[in-house]
């Protein structure tokens, strides 16, 4: 069973998917960075600082008037939190639309990478060993 198991683990799809994913961790930190640190700042700015994460509705409960969500949460009202979710589709949709140029941005290089590969010449192609044989010939009649 253990060897089995050794034979699994050394498998290349599965060191594949182990890179995969710990590579995916690092780019999902970077990503959030981006939107967080600088895309939704930049947002702001434009939209004047609109920010809907404290948007709530009271469905049921005693909360103070102008409280913030968590102020709301504390108070244990059950509240309807549309801000929170409206922040969360937004949030998704421009990390999704920079995940997509990044993709984007490396096909391109990989696509100029494949160009370049077919635009560099082939080596010269030697004689095939017919071609090599009939020459051969050709010389022994010659000489006979």
């Amino acid at each position: 069973m253990i060897n089995e198991f050794k034979s699994f683990i050394a498998k290349g799809n599965v060191m594949d998917m182990a890179v995969g994913i710990i590579i995916g961790a690092a780019f999902t930190a970077i990503v959030t960075s981006l939107v967080g640190d600088l895309i939704n700042p930049i947002i702001g700015l434009v939209t004047g600082g609109v920010d809907f994460t404290n948007k709530y509705a009271v469905l049921a409960g005693d909360v103070p008037a102008g409280a913030s969500l968590d102020a709301a949460r504390e108070a244990g009202a059950s509240i309807f939190a549309y801000g929170a979710f409206i922040m969360a589709i937004i949030n998704f949709l421009i990390i999704a639309f920079v995940v997509f140029m990044l993709v984007k941005m490396v096909n391109r290089a990989k696509d100029a990478a494949v160009k370049e590969e077919e635009a560099a010449p082939a080596a010269p192609k030697g004689p095939t060993t017919e071609e090599l044989l009939a020459e051969i010939r050709d010389v022994l009649k010659a000489k006979a």
